[in-house]
């Protein structure tokens, strides 16, 4: 047995990680609720594959929107906005992805859009505000 102590993941009743986790789910549920409440159609959900994962896919005046959702806690908003979160690499991987993904449903990419929805949610899970970036990257 060792005589280490604990670092800040362990022995906390949950993990750093999964708090993010949890906030991502969340943010990506409280997105939906939005796109269906502005009159998209939700195709599918955290569509998988080799090269990544995308969030949302949706479907509005015949348009198929991949959307990006990016979080942040109110707490972390030193680090910048979840706009800000979206790297080059970042696009680069959702539209590897969404690539596959046109791919494997023999979709034409001339009408495909790629949005962003940044949440910032508070201790209490509520969204403190949302922002819809269309045709962001």
């Amino acid at each position: 047995m060792s005589g280490g102590t604990l670092g800040p993941r362990e022995g906390s009743g949950g993990s750093i990680k999964d708090g993010r986790k949890l906030r991502g789910r969340e943010a990506e549920e409280r997105a939906a609720q939005y796109l269906l409440k502005e009159g998209y159609l939700i195709v599918e959900r955290n569509w998988r594959c080799r090269s990544g994962e995308l969030d949302i896919i949706a479907k509005k005046n015949g348009m198929l929107v991949i959307v990006e959702v990016r979080s942040r806690s109110s707490r972390s908003m030193g680090f910048g906005t979840p706009a800000e979160s979206m790297t080059p690499r970042k696009i680069r991987q959702v539209r590897d992805t969404a690539a596959v993904y046109l791919l494997q449903h023999g979709a034409s990419t001339s009408n495909v859009r790629f949005d962003l929805i940044g949440i910032v949610l508070g201790p209490d899970m509520k969204v403190e505000s949302l922002e819809h970036y269309i045709a962001s990257f």
